[in-house]
């Protein structure tokens, strides 16, 4: 059986921007109105459920909230090199610089910040501060970049 959490309508989004070094048209900062989802799949426990929403949906919620209204930058890069200074975070990719105010920046540990890389980041987050009972299975983690494309990373647990 498999439960799910659509963002769209339990306000689990977030507006961010970024960049895609190298892509001919994402190379360029830009930003999107993002919706978080999830599924899990599993057995109905003894409590008739697969798992409570409440838990996930917190956890999620915070995710989206540290994200949002942030210039996302990816850690794990050689094309993009992003630099501390005092207040400030400059960036450098692609022949262009940015130098941005530190709390308009949130930096992740991925090597690129397409919606594949942060819902896999997202998947690995819930894994790591949820508790999940023995009856769940499969966790999905879904990244709408904009209505109709989703990225789904999944993990069994």
């Amino acid at each position: 059986m498999i439960i799910e959490i659509d963002g769209a309508h339990s306000g689990i989004r977030f507006s961010a921007c970024h960049f895609i070094p190298g892509h001919e048209k994402c190379s360029k900062l830009h930003g999107h109105s993002y919706i978080v989802r999830a599924r899990l799949e599993g057995d109905v426990g003894a409590n008739g459920m697969i798992m409570d929403f409440v838990d996930i949906k917190r956890s999620l919620r915070t995710i989206a909230d540290e994200m949002d209204h942030k210039t996302l930058l990816p850690r794990n890069t050689d094309l993009v090199n992003v630099t501390e200074k005092g207040n400030e975070v400059e960036v450098r990719t692609c022949g262009k610089r940015y130098v941005f105010p530190k709390e308009d920046v949130l930096i992740l540990d991925i090597d690129i910040t397409t919606a594949e890389e942060m819902s896999r980041l997202m998947a690995k987050r819930l894994l790591s501060v949820v508790k999940f009972p023995k009856n769940v299975k499969k966790l999905w983690v879904g990244l709408d970049e904009e209505r109709g494309q989703t990225a789904w990373y999944s993990e069994s647990l």
